[in-house]
């Protein structure tokens, strides 16, 4: 048999793939739905890329901006439908804003180990004080654990005492901000426990 060749589908589905079978007892409107859908991740990334630029070029958001963000997602090719603006921006406008305020910079690296790291969405750290920012462009509801992680590596990787810092964590999501000020033994307890897995894990490398 003489094969077709499809270097296409190296490293991919195709949105129809059989490996996905449940498209095929969908209705339309739930197929419609589906697709659409499916962009969201990479919605998303974008997304974040685009308040990462706003924050770099300290450019604060205005009501107006929007159409600026409208712009970088079409220019990406994601469909007019599979996002909206009304839901997204202003969570975006005031996570940017309120990073520029304070002087913060986005997509910082931190790293405990080959095995333990992350990249935080905005981070500042001065006069003893931690800020980390979050965006969420989901809706389903974020947990404040990501962000104890980063607060956890960050302390881990730069030797700072979480006994010494005040650390404020903030999620930005659905047009609402979370605020979250853990004290001092709530972050050891993460610090320990990102040891305490890189340890084990380390030790079955090693066997």
């Amino acid at each position: 048999m003489e094969w077709n060749k499809h270097p296409e589908l190296a490293n991919r589905h195709t949105f129809l793939s059989p490996s996905k079978y449940a498209f095929l007892r969908k209705t339309d409107e739930e197929l419609v739905n589906s697709y659409y859908s499916s962009f969201a991740t990479d919605i998303g990334t974008a997304t974040h890329a685009f308040a990462a630029d706003c924050i770099k070029l300290r450019h604060e958001l205005d009501e107006d901006d929007w159409r600026h963000l409208e712009f970088e997602l079409l220019r990406k090719k994601f469909p007019r439908e599979a996002f909206d603006l009304d839901f997204i921006f202003p969570t975006v406008q005031r996570y940017v804003n309120d990073s520029i305020a304070r002087n913060m910079d986005p997509e910082i690296g931190l790293m405990y180990s080959s095995l333990c790291g992350g990249t935080a969405d905005a981070i500042a750290f001065r006069r003893k004080k931690l800020y980390i920012h979050d965006l969420k462009t989901g809706t389903t509801p974020a947990k404040i654990d990501q962000l104890m992680g980063y607060a956890a590596l960050f302390f881990l990787e730069y030797g700072y005492k979480p006994e010494s810092t005040h650390t404020e964590l903030r999620i930005y999501q659905a047009g609402d901000i979370f605020v979250c000020e853990p004290n001092s033994a709530e972050v050891r307890e993460v610090m320990d426990a990102i040891v305490h897995a890189d340890l084990v894990l380390h030790n079955l490398k090693e066997e």
